[in-house]
């Protein structure tokens, strides 16, 4: 694998050359970008259709697919990203000790960090210009269902650094299909990359946990809950549940188990389902909730409880008040996000005290498990590692740090 290795011994080179890159020609290297992403919009679409047309699995279909409007997105996403002030060599924490000496606490990009993902070629672009703002270095393994995407939307990104006379390396693409490469990166390259952040199925991240000897940003599956509770406003209720299911159904952030307090399932319980069947969602339920509705639907098994649908699909349950729902998000979720439906302050405070969960969300869709709502340009992903950085990952969450302390010849007695 001596192609790798050139890529690591590069990616080393350049994250040396990158701590000599004002902030200010980052930004140019990022303008650049978003200017040759506007130009050939057209060429990327193209490249991305033969994407589509080989990918054989339909659920898949959605997250693989580029349009106009979600290149405008990009695009704004690396406008906003140029706008955030370097979080590079700030002083976080600064003290005095009575010994004399002043340490400081300074904020230090992590290095190099190796991207594997599926699928999305949007994350192309928003790690690639996320990593750059925060002084990192990227090597980027894209699936090769989406390599013609990755691959033009990389290469791009490569002539605006070329442009702006800034190290290419900054920003590498494993240009090859080869799976085994994958297990190198993973197993044989600890001495080039600092950390792994797997985007993708349950799959690649179990597998990027077994085998990676670095450590590794990211989160195995989105198993997100939302539970509706006794004093839930019906309107707000419907808006967020559909919201939280339907509006994309393959993104991590999609709910997946809808919860209801019993005492509301013949009321709004039923308008809440009823809603979401007339969106076209399947309704998998346990007894309970399967009895109010005379065993129409489908019946839901223990697996239903911790799957992961990404489609057109949810499981519903029936709880007897918020601390089961909590017990049942505690037993199946995977600490990705979770939401409380409430105009109970004493409830929903009980709700995001309880639930550990990365998220947690009161009356807002859990579809809001993004960087870019959160203000942060973009993400590399979300992590619901239980140590930092947790949930999403922008530039901030891209740093590490080290002490800077300053004596005056001073020594220890």
């Amino acid at each position: 694998m001596k192609y790798l290795i050139q890529i690591g011994k590069n990616a080393k080179v350049a994250q040396t050359q990158l701590k000599n890159i004002s902030d200010k020609k980052i930004n140019y290297v990022l303008s650049t970008y978003k200017k040759l992403l506007i130009k050939n919009k057209k060429r990327i679409l193209k490249e991305n259709a033969k994407d589509i047309k080989f990918c054989q699995r339909k659920s898949m279909v959605d997250r693989l697919m580029l349009t106009e409007q979600r290149l405008n997105s990009i695009i704004k996403s690396i406008q906003e990203i140029i706008k955030f002030k370097s979080p590079i060599n700030r002083v976080l924490e600064k003290w005095k000790r009575s010994n004399g000496l002043t340490i400081n606490k300074v904020s230090i990009p992590i290095g190099v960090i190796g991207v594997i993902y599926e699928s999305r070629p949007n994350v192309t672009c928003d790690v690639a210009a996320l990593c750059l703002k925060s002084g990192n270095v990227v090597i980027l393994r894209g699936g090769s269902e989406a390599y013609n995407s990755n691959k033009i939307l990389s290469d791009l990104f490569r002539q605006a650094l070329k442009k702006n006379s800034v190290n290419q390396n900054c920003v590498q693409f494993v240009a090859s299909k080869n799976r085994k490469m994958v297990d190198y990166i993973l197993s044989k390259m600890k001495n080039y990359i600092d950390v792994i952040v797997p985007r993708g199925g349950r799959s690649l991240v179990q597998k990027v946990q077994t085998l990676s000897n670095v450590h590794v940003i990211g989160h195995l599956e989105g198993i997100c809950h939302v539970y509706v509770d006794k004093k839930a406003d019906l309107n707000k209720a419907i808006k967020v549940v559909n919201n939280s299911k339907m509006r994309r159904t393959s993104i991590c952030g999609a709910a997946e188990t809808l919860l209801i307090h019993e005492s509301i399932l013949k009321t709004k319980g039923i308008k809440i389902i009823n809603s979401l069947q007339n969106l076209g969602c399947e309704i998998i339920a346990d007894q309970k909730v399967n009895r109010v509705f005379k065993n129409k639907l489908k019946a839901a098994k223990f697996k239903d409880w911790s799957t992961e649908y990404l489609d057109k699909k949810i499981s519903v349950r029936a709880v007897k008040n918020v601390d089961e729902a909590i017990n049942h998000i505690l037993n199946f979720g995977t600490m990705h996000t979770d939401c409380i439906i409430t105009e109970d302050a004493k409830t929903a405070q009980n709700f995001k005290d309880s639930v550990n969960s990365s998220i947690v969300m009161h009356n807002a869709s859990t579809q809001f498990a993004d960087g870019g709502e959160f203000g942060f340009g973009g993400e590399i992903g979300i992590s619901t590692n239980k140590l930092p950085p947790r949930g999403p990952v922008g530039i901030n969450q891209l740093t590490s740090y080290k002490y800077i302390v300053v004596g005056k010849g001073t020594v220890r007695s």
